[in-house]
Formats: C-alpha cells, structure tokens, sequence
C-alpha cells in the first residue's frame, strides 16, 4: 500500500467502550535514506527538522509537507539537532565527530566544532547564543559535556567553552539531554539508566536519580519548564519534576519507548518505540507494537494508538500549538498528523472529564 494514501486511525483500547473515530490524516514525508533519529518543529509550528541515519538534515513546510532543503556537510549519522527560538540558526551533532552551526535561511554551514567523540545530543539556550552539548563514551575516552557561546570565536573554534566537563562526572554513556531550569542546569540520560543534573556554570553533578532499570533513549522538556518526560528501553516513560528530578507519573508499554513527548495544551502523553530494529524482520506488525500511543497525563492511562509506520518509531514530538504531532521511524518515513475536531472533546468522552 502506498503510505502518502495511507489513513491512519486511532483505535480505543480494550477496557474503554467510547467510539473514537479516525482522528488523524498523516502526510507522509520521504527524504531520508536510513533510519529517523530525530523529529522537531520550530517554535511556531511552520517549520519540521528531521534527522536521520545518513548525514544531511532536512527542514520542510509542515502545512504541506513540501521540502525547503537539506543541510550538507556532515560524513556520518545526524544523532541530534535543535533550532533556535527565531529559527535562525540550527545545530546538528553527527557520528563524525563534528558538532555544526547552521543558517536556515540558505542552508549554510556557518561553523564546523570538531569534537574527540560523536556528539550524542546538543541544544540551544532561550535566547540562542548559548549552546550545550554531549559526546559518547567511546574508546575509553570518557564523555564529555560542553556549554559554549556561539558569539565567541575561540568557543566555536574548540579553543574555550563556558563550561567543560573534562572527563565527565556521569559515570556512563549519555543518550539524551535537555536543559534544566532557567538554563541554570543541564539534565542528561544515560545508558544506566540515570538522569543526572550537571551545574552549567560548574559541570558538577547537583543531583542523580535512578529513573529507569535500562538506557534512557529521549528527554524532553514541557514548554513551561516546570517538568520533563523520559523515555527507555525498559519498557517506560517517566514524567519529572525539572526541580528535583522525582518521578511524577510513570506509563507502562509492552515493547521499548525510543521517544516521548508531552502535550502543550492538554494533559497527554504521546510515546514511541516498539520491537527492537534488529528483530522487525521476524516480527509482525501487529507484534512489534510499532505504533504511536497516547497516555493520559494524569491517570497514566492508554487512551488511543495511531498506526502508520512499519518498524520501532525512533522520534516523536508535538506541534508547538498542540493541534498536532509528527513522528519518525525506522522506516526512514516521517508523519506529520494533525488533530480533527474530534480530539477536542476525546478527554470528556474517554475519561469523563467536565470540559
């Protein structure tokens, strides 16, 4: 079957008896060779980046799924990327050891950091001068993080940084962060399992907590700063408090959640993952749960699955107004759906909650 004729629905778990009808028509977007890594939009929702296994970015309209242009320059997989709050400017952190600056408007690379590892995950500060970033363990050269201002030539030069960890004080691998509160702090996932909070003055560790039993494989911020979600491999997402790291609510899934994200403006929860990529080939559809899930935020309660893509999702995220959401998978396929009219009330016919 074609996916860009493919209509997704959202079907209701078992245990509710509301009818939902399909609430979504995705558009299909094909520009990567490999597998999705990331998934993002602009602050005013216009705008979708996408990253992949192979080493060009891409931005595109998410009104009509048509693509702007792509961002040569990397050799290796785009693990990580982040816009700016004008889109700007766009970082990307690769497999090649490079973490690079980026002019939306052309497409040009304005500057290359070299770095001693791949960069895992990087980020721009509100006001966009300030940038951080995350190398592996790799080698037995420990990982590294890094805060730097991009007005500074000697910083984007890997001369000076505001901040270097230098032999990082998390004691494993990092695979995700974000920043922390009023961008005082820098949040990291590891490997382990661990969410850690580094100083972003300092690099020191101001607290650790043991969040998940396996790798942590996405964070991501709610708008308003007060919390985040994590996602990993044990078959979890967690939300936090972005203040003391407790575990607020936490939703179960039957296979890996390689993403999640959480809703602006509603009390929802949108995961992503499925089987791992190594087992697709043997494993069914219908088996491999490679769908999108929505939780309530609240009661941690499954409400809804959007199918679409064949193989584990690798990103998902929603749209800045909260009127839709976009998701990338093993597939190479990013889908970017947008609410019906019916998601409005889905909460009071769902969960009996007074509008």
């Amino acid at each position: 079957m074609d996916p860009h004729h493919d209509r997704a629905s959202v079907e209701v778990l078992e245990g509710y008896r509301a009818t939902v009808a399909p609430l979504l028509r995705p558009i299909c977007l094909r520009g990567h060779e490999r597998a999705m890594t990331r998934v993002l939009f602009n602050k005013e929702g216009d705008l979708v980046f996408t990253a992949a296994k192979n080493a060009s970015p891409n931005v595109w309209f998410s009104q009509n799924g048509e693509r702007l242009g792509t961002f040569e320059g990397h050799q290796g997989v785009v693990w990580c990327i982040d816009v700016d709050y004008t889109s700007s400017h766009l970082i990307s952190g690769s497999g090649d050891s490079t973490l690079k600056l980026w002019d939306v408007s052309c497409g040009k690379a304005l500057n290359s950091l070299p770095t001693t590892t791949p960069v895992r995950a990087c980020g721009f500060s509100y006001s966009g001068n300030l940038v951080f970033l995350a190398t592996d363990d790799v080698m037995k050269t420990p990982c590294q993080v890094m805060l730097l201002d991009t007005r500074v030539p000697s910083h984007m030069a890997g001369k000076d940084s505001v901040m270097n960890t230098r032999g990082c004080s998390v004691s494993t691998k990092i695979t995700a962060a974000i920043w922390g509160d009023l961008e005082d702090s820098i949040i990291v996932g590891c490997e382990s399992g661990e969410i850690n909070m580094l100083d972003s003055r300092t690099g020191d560790t101001i607290k650790s907590v043991k969040a998940h039993g396996e790798q942590i494989t996405d964070l991501q911020a709610h708008p308003d700063g007060t919390m985040f979600i994590s996602a990993s491999k044990d078959h979890t997402a967690q939300l936090h408090s972005t203040y003391e790291l407790d575990t607020i609510k936490t939703y179960q899934s039957e296979r890996p959640v390689n993403s999640a994200a959480i809703s602006p403006n509603r009390n929802h929860i949108l995961l992503g993952g499925g089987q791992e990529a190594r087992d697709v080939t043997t494993t069914a559809t219908t088996l491999g749960q490679f769908d999108a899930k929505f939780y309530h935020m609240i009661y941690s309660e499954p409400f809804g699955t959007v199918k679409g893509h064949f193989g584990p999702i690798n990103s998902v995220c929603f749209r800045p107004d909260g009127s839709g959401f976009a998701t990338g998978g093993e597939d190479g396929y990013v889908r970017l759906h947008v609410f019906d009219d019916d998601y409005a009330d889905v909460d009071q016919r769902i969960f009996n909650v007074p509008p």
